[in-house]
């Protein structure tokens, strides 16, 4: 089968897999506040001491809208809100250190949004202070944020620096005048350069850009002009993410046609151009869009085995547990998810009322937790070797499409299991986890849920 063919097979809606089950097959939007926090408190209790936690904090406000984004967030320019909002944050992570035994080692912190950089320099300070200070740094914590290069000052930096963090991941997307004009996200290559050269001169150890192929407007010469330009700037991490074209979820994205947007062949010739561009300038594949120097730790886990994929993408750290605070926050206990409130006027309520803001959680069976180590392995290692928990959840379908993925150069079978082969693989990677995504094959109506893989 040819690679067209291969394209128009695969080219379907399918999870990024950052958590099995993915949300929208969680089974119940009535969380059981109770549950949760008994199993938060045993796994704390189990790994605390020998792993740490992680911690997720959304920060939800943008000073303008991106009109390409679909995560959670309030457009505005009133800094006002701030302080409101970090006083429910820290009420949050109080309920947490009411369930907790001992004080929390802290193994990973990240920032996410909107846009964390929206937030001034002291009140980032007073937010993460409280938090840091609450706990006890794991030796091999690792702090992360993610900033708007527009609004992230060398304020923002120092004061972020001083706290621990040591990487930021910069949203670039496209440095192309007229995509930036399209998508609402006007930002010269001269002002990302300012804060790059910044934060290295400080002393932060990795950076990241966020690029996206299939934008509206975007050719292969905005794709290579812009890989020109991230070449001299030398990120140590690239996630070149496919546009999600959502805009029945998101407004921002009906202001363009589908006209404007590249497709099937016009769109996977982005990826391809862009991804052979990285590959000539020094980037290794990790897999599911991501990109990183031989040097950077994301390569180096892949390379010894212990990269791991959460609600945060693929990271280094080891921790089972992550506490996510904040509006549409998703926290993950190891046996159970919890989802907070999106409406940041709900979340604030409820904890002005010191009550929790869940929205959406589930708990998982003995099969979920077998699927989602299945998917994981298939995701971080790029192989799979068969157990018997899993062989006691295979079915037909699942074996017949492993069966045509073979033959396709996909995969390539052994007797314990299987590889992914180099290239195509790599490529497919997100439809092979989804061969073993149960929840999803019983529900019909999946089509609407998620981005399509290419």
């Amino acid at each position: 089968m040819s690679i067209t063919d291969l394209i128009a097979k695969y080219n379907i809606p399918i999870p990024r897999y950052t958590s099995y089950p993915t949300v929208p097959y969680w089974d119940t939007d009535k969380p059981d506040s109770k549950r949760w926090f008994e199993v938060i408190k045993d796994t704390f209790d189990q790994t605390n001491k020998s792993k740490g936690i992680a911690i997720y904090i959304h920060l939800p406000y943008c000073e303008r809208l991106c009109t390409y984004c679909a995560c959670t967030k309030v457009i505005t320019k009133n800094h006002d809100l701030e302080a409101p909002y970090i006083d429910a944050l820290l009420k949050e992570w109080q309920l947490y250190l009411d369930t907790f035994k001992d004080r929390p080692i802290i193994r990973e912190l990240h920032l996410g949004g909107g846009t964390p950089t929206f937030f001034s320099p002291s009140s980032l300070e007073r937010l993460l202070s409280t938090i840091i200070e609450s706990g006890e740094k794991h030796p091999e914590y690792e702090f992360s944020f993610e900033a708007h290069p527009n609004n992230t000052t060398e304020a923002h930096l120092l004061t972020l620096y001083n706290l621990g963090f040591r990487r930021l991941s910069l949203g670039v997307q496209d440095f192309d005048p007229s995509v930036q004009k399209v998508i609402n996200r006007i930002q010269s290559y001269e002002t990302v350069e300012t804060v790059v050269k910044q934060a290295r001169s400080i002393g932060y150890e990795s950076v990241n850009f966020d690029l996206i192929y299939g934008l509206p407007k975007q050719q292969l010469s905005s794709v290579e002009d812009t890989l020109r330009k991230v070449r001299v700037l030398n990120p140590d991490r690239i996630a070149f993410y496919s546009y999600a074209h959502v805009p029945w979820k998101e407004r921002g994205q009906r202001g363009f046609t589908d006209d404007d947007i590249p497709r099937g062949e016009e769109k996977r010739a982005l990826y391809e151009v862009g991804k052979r561009l990285l590959m000539e300038i020094g980037y290794e594949d990790i897999g599911m869009d991501h990109f990183s120097k031989t040097t950077d730790k994301l390569h180096i886990a892949k390379e010894n085995g212990t990269l791991h994929r959460n609600f945060m993408g693929y990271t280094t750290s080891e921790a089972d547990m992550i506490v996510g605070l904040g509006a549409s926050a998703i926290s993950d206990a190891g046996k159970a998810y919890m989802q907070n409130e999106k409406s940041i006027e709900a979340y604030k309520k409820c904890m002005e009322a010191g009550t929790p803001a869940f929205i959406k959680g589930h708990f998982l069976t003995h099969e979920d937790r077998t699927i989602k180590r299945t998917i994981l392995d298939v995701a971080c290692k790029m192989k799979l070797t068969f157990n018997d928990d899993l062989v006691n959840y295979m079915t037909f379908q699942m074996l017949s499409q492993l069966k045509e993925m073979e033959a396709e150069g996909i995969i390539e079978r052994n007797e314990r299991g299987f590889v992914l082969t180099p290239e195509l693989g790599k490529m497919f990677l997100r439809n092979v986890c989804s061969v073993f995504d149960i929840r999803m094959h019983d529900r019909a109506e999946r089509n609407d849920k998620f981005s399509k893989s290419i």
